[in-house]
């Protein structure tokens, strides 16, 4: 048994003050009035580990050339279902050594917005030292629509130059499979056999695999919708940052269509993110919309992710609201909740100790403890 003094613990469902975290081998125990075991030391503030819900961290690395060296959008088809992102990650990438001494211990990484379909995405431990050690979970299948896969007619393959062009050949690819699987529910083996990349499109349509969707308009996400009407896949919608009136995000609430939003604090570099403002964050509290948060690294550094919760905070969030947004929430949107987003009893033992308010710029985390092991400690 191991314990700690925190005079705040932000448990990612509530607040404690003045009391001991507990914890055993790599789960939380509990929290105590008293210490227990080895006592690790007395701190201002205890948060979980952060989970950064949409990143490419690995993908695109520090001080590697994206133009030459980012692998984060492969180029030879614009339809890559059996693509994987923990495929093209590096794990001595030096951002993940600046995530996890600002307490972001997990990501969710994904391929770019290139292709309309761009692979598999994976939840990794940041801390890990080879990807099949950092690989803790599955979260779904990266597509993308409006402006990027429009804007890559000069990559290899089939590829679209509009918005209708895009939708119209992921229709395509899912109406045929579509169509084999209802075959193969009538007794025609033939017709029913899949290949590999049609497997992973019956998991869409069947709802075992969840389609992550980049998209940033209004009408795009409704194109979205409308696709997802037709087809019964299970959504997200990933970025939504031109989103600048309330009605979509009520629409998405009442689909039970969760938002992975962000980033906040990038460039507005492209047309279709004219509308962009960190007051769309109003739209998206008041709708009640279930959401989370993500950098979009290298858009945003990870290392980063707390401090976009400022323009929540600014919207009338206390510090425990906006915490649980990297924390509890990114965790259930990416089906880590199990383990991951909260210091509850049976979770993984991942939170960082900090010298102060975490949203003080000043302060920062003086230990961050992994899965029960510390990782980190100021002066290293």
């Amino acid at each position: 048994m191991k314990s700690l003094f925190a005079e705040t613990l932000y448990t990612g469902d509530e607040v404690l003050r003045n009391t001991h975290l507990l914890f055993e081998g790599t789960v939380v125990k509990g929290t105590s009035m008293e210490p227990k075991g080895e006592f690790l030391g007395r701190f201002p503030v205890v948060t979980p580990a952060f989970i950064d819900a949409h990143s490419h961290i690995g993908m695109e690395r520090s001080g590697e050339p994206s133009a030459t060296e980012g692998e984060a959008n492969e180029r030879m088809e614009s339809l890559l279902f059996l693509a994987d992102a923990l495929d093209s990650v590096q794990m001595d990438d030096r951002a993940f050594r600046d995530s996890v001494e600002m307490g972001v211990l997990y990501s969710c990484v994904l391929p770019g917005s290139g292709n309309i379909v761009g692979g598999r995405t994976a939840v990794i431990r940041n801390y890990a030292h080879s990807t099949t050690d950092a690989l803790i979970a599955r979260c779904g299948v990266k597509a993308a629509f409006g402006y990027n896969p429009m804007s890559t007619r000069d990559w290899k393959g089939t590829r679209p130059h509009t918005r209708m062009g895009a939708l119209s050949l992921l229709r395509a690819r899912l109406a045929l499979v579509k169509a084999k699987l209802e075959k193969g529910r009538k007794g025609s083996r033939a017709d029913a056999a899949l290949t590999a990349e049609e497997d992973v499109i019956r998991d869409l349509l069947q709802g075992r695999q969840v389609l992550r969707v980049h998209v940033h308009k209004i009408d795009d996400i409704a194109s979205l919708l409308r696709l997802q009407e037709e087809f019964g896949v299970r959504i997200t919608v990933e970025h939504a940052c031109d989103v600048h009136d309330g009605r979509i995000f009520s629409a998405l609430k009442a689909r039970g269509v969760p938002v992975v939003f962000g980033p906040l604090d990038a460039f507005a570099y492209k047309v279709e993110l004219k509308h962009e403002n960190w007051r769309n964050v109003r739209y998206l509290l008041e709708s009640g919309v279930e959401f989370g948060l993500m950098t979009d690294h290298p858009v945003v550094a990870q290392r980063n992710l707390l401090l976009e919760l400022r323009w929540f905070i600014r919207c009338g969030l206390n510090r425990q609201d906006a915490i649980e947004i990297i924390t509890r929430r990114n965790a259930q949107i990416l089906g880590v909740d199990g383990f991951l987003g909260t210091l509850g009893k049976g979770k993984w033992a991942s939170f960082s100790c900090w010298n102060g308010d975490p949203f003080d710029v000043t302060r920062y985390p003086v230990k961050v403890v992994a899965e029960g092991e510390v990782i980190f400690e100021e002066g290293e």
